[in-house]
């Protein structure tokens, strides 16, 4: 008869373990005999070897006792959903360590490939990166909102952004930022801003400067998210405004208001 100690060395677990599957009920806890002690046979070595091996093979507990008393068919029918169930934890794991992988990547945690270029391509070509940051944020709710859109919507910006003009204005409206509401080259640029815009809508059509057709609550917090990047875009957007444009991340024409604050030449 063996101890405790003993049955659980022979079975190769700790006596923490052997009393936690007495606790589960899975294996039977013997009677104490006249010294106090418990005493297991050695079918208690295999029956513990059994459990063990079973919970090493990823058998939740609660299963355990049922494939032990399961025949051959029963048996090897609970292995195969085992089996599977794993086999389906494996992949989600795999998912999950993809995703982590992604993070050391930065944009592409939660952004299209064509997206990320996209951004990319904005560095590369020496675009501020607080706006670079504030595009970023906005295509994240694009892309999240209307995934099934963006491919057709980069493939519109990376069209857009090869026109020399308008990476001209996107530096300047970088250094812009820095300057201070009542800068008169603030003013400038809006008004260079809005005679590109006013060109570009001439010669393609209203829907080529902006086709972002979502709803006003999504766009009032991408307006927002990008104010909070970059708070001097409110001023330009006031400027805009005067001069018959409308919206940050929704363009639209209107009639401008008075007070133009424009340079004259």
């Amino acid at each position: 008869m063996l101890t405790i100690g003993e049955l659980a060395s022979y079975a190769g677990v700790t006596v923490r373990t052997v009393r936690h599957y007495h606790a589960k009920g899975l294996l039977p806890e013997p009677e104490r005999d006249h010294s106090g002690y418990r005493r297991y046979d050695a079918g208690a070595v295999v029956e513990l070897i059994k459990i063990r091996s079973l919970a090493e093979a990823g058998v939740p507990l609660a299963r355990v006792r049922a494939l032990l008393q399961a025949d051959a068919e029963e048996f090897a029918s609970a292995v195969a959903d085992i089996d599977e169930r794993l086999r389906a934890e494996i992949r989600q794991r795999q998912h999950h360590r993809a995703q982590i992988a992604r993070l050391t990547a930065g944009d592409n945690l939660a952004l299209p490939p064509a997206v990320v270029e996209y951004l990319d391509r904005l560095r590369a070509l020496g675009v501020d990166e607080r706006i670079v940051q504030a595009e970023r944020d906005g295509w994240i709710v694009l892309a999240a909102h209307s995934s099934e859109r963006v491919a057709d919507w980069i493939a519109r910006k990376q069209d857009q952004i090869a026109d020399p003009q308008l990476m001209d204005l996107y530096l300047a409206l970088g250094k812009a930022f820095d300057r201070t509401a009542d800068d008169p080259r603030l003013v400038e640029l809006a008004d260079k801003l809005a005679a590109y815009l006013t060109q570009l809508a001439d010669e393609k059509g209203g829907d080529y400067v902006d086709d972002t057709d979502v709803e006003p609550p999504l766009v009032e917090l991408m307006d927002k998210l990008a104010f909070d990047t970059v708070p001097r875009a409110r001023r330009l957007i006031e400027l805009l405004r005067k001069r018959g444009w409308t919206g940050w991340t929704k363009l639209e024409r209107s009639a401008p208001t008075a007070g133009c604050d424009r340079i004259t030449p």
